[in-house]
C-alpha cells in the first residue's frame, strides 16, 4: 500500500497533482499496490482533489478522524472533537498565552470550515464561513479547531499548546500556519489502520509519504516512511528516507525507482 499525504507531498505548491505523480501512482496500482490518500484536510476540502484524480478508493481525512469512500462519496467513519473539552482547552490556552486566532472544521461530508477575521487563511479555492462569534464553534459537531498566535511561530505555539492542554486534546502541526486541536489519541495512523483493515493490507507492506510532524505517527505505523525534501526537520529525523521535494515530484521519483528495481 502507498499512503500519501496531500499538501506539501502529493500536491505541488500550486495545489495541483503533476502528470508524473499521476503516472507513477497509476503504474504502482497497476502493479498491484493500493494507493490511499491520508490528509489532515476534512472531506469537504479533500473531495474535489480526489474527484480530479479519478480516485475511487478509501481516503483518510481530518488527521485520521474520517474514513471516506471516494467512489461512493460516502463517509464510513467519523470521530468528532468533544466540544465541552475543547472549550475548556481553548480557555486554558488563552489564559496562558492570550488571544488566539481561530478556525474550525465541522463534521460531515459538507461540513463548513469557520474562519475568524484575524485567522490568516491560505489563498485558494477552498470555501469557508466567517466566524464572528466564538459561540459558533460549539453550535455543531467539530473534527478540529485551528489556532494561530500573533507572536508565536508554529513550533512555539505547538509546544506551549501541548504543555498547556495536552492532557485534554492532541495538538498537531499540519502545515505552515496550521496548528490544530484534535481529539485526544487521534492520529493519521488511527484512520490509516482502519482503512488498511478494510482493504485487507498490513503495515508491513506499506510505504508512506509526508512532509509535516503530523505525519510522524503514520511513519511509525508504516514499514517505510519517506519524507519530502521540503519536510519539517522533525519528520525527516524519523524518516527511513528523504526524497526530492513535492514540486520536484518526490513521490514519483521514489515509486519509479521501486518499480524499476
Amino acid at each position: 500500500m502507498i499512503a500519501t499525504d496531500l499538501d506539501g507531498t502529493l500536491l505541488r505548491g500550486d495545489g495541483t497533482v503533476s502528470v508524473r505523480n499521476r503516472d507513477a501512482l497509476a503504474a504502482a496500482t497497476a502493479a498491484g499496490a493500493a494507493h490511499i490518500v491520508v490528509t489532515g484536510r476534512g472531506v469537504p476540502w479533500t473531495r474535489y482533489i480526489l474527484d480530479d484524480l479519478g480516485y475511487r478508493g478509501l481516503a483518510v481525512c481530518g488527521q485520521g478522524a474520517q474514513v471516506y469512500h471516494a467512489g461512493e462519496h460516502r463517509l464510513l467513519t467519523s470521530l468528532t472533537l468533544d466540544r465541552k473539552i475543547a472549550a475548556i482547552a481553548l480557555a486554558k490556552l488563552e489564559a496562558e498565552i492570550g488571544r488566539v486566532a481561530l478556525a474550525a472544521s465541522r463534521d460531515g461530508l459538507d461540513g463548513d470550515v469557520l474562519v475568524s477575521a484575524d485567522y490568516a487563511a491560505h489563498d485558494g479555492p477552498l470555501p469557508y464561513v466567517a466566524l464572528t462569534d466564538v459561540e459558533q464553534l460549539w453550535a455543531e459537531p467539530l473534527n478540529k479547531i485551528y489556532i494561530q498566535h500573533h507572536s508565536l511561530d508554529d513550533d512555539a505555539l505547538t509546544k506551549v499548546a501541548r504543555e498547556t492542554v495536552g492532557g485534554l486534546v492532541d495538538v498537531v502541526m499540519a502545515g505552515p500556519g496550521i496548528v490544530e486541536l484534535i481529539p485526544l489519541g487521534l492520529t493519521k495512523a488511527t484512520g490509516l489502520s482502519l482503512a488498511a483493515r478494510r482493504l485487507g493490507v498490513k503495515a508491513s507492506g506499506t510505504i508512506a509519504f509526508g512532509d509535516m510532524p503530523n505525519d510522524i505517527p503514520m511513519f511509525a505505523w508504516a514499514a517505510h516512511g519517506v519524507a519530502m525534501a521540503n519536510a519539517h526537520d522533525e519528520l525527516k529525523a524519523v524518516a527511513d528516507a528523504v526524497t526530492v521535494s513535492n514540486d520536484d515530484d518526490g513521490i514519483a521519483v521514489t515509486l519509479e525507482g521501486l518499480l524499476a528495481a
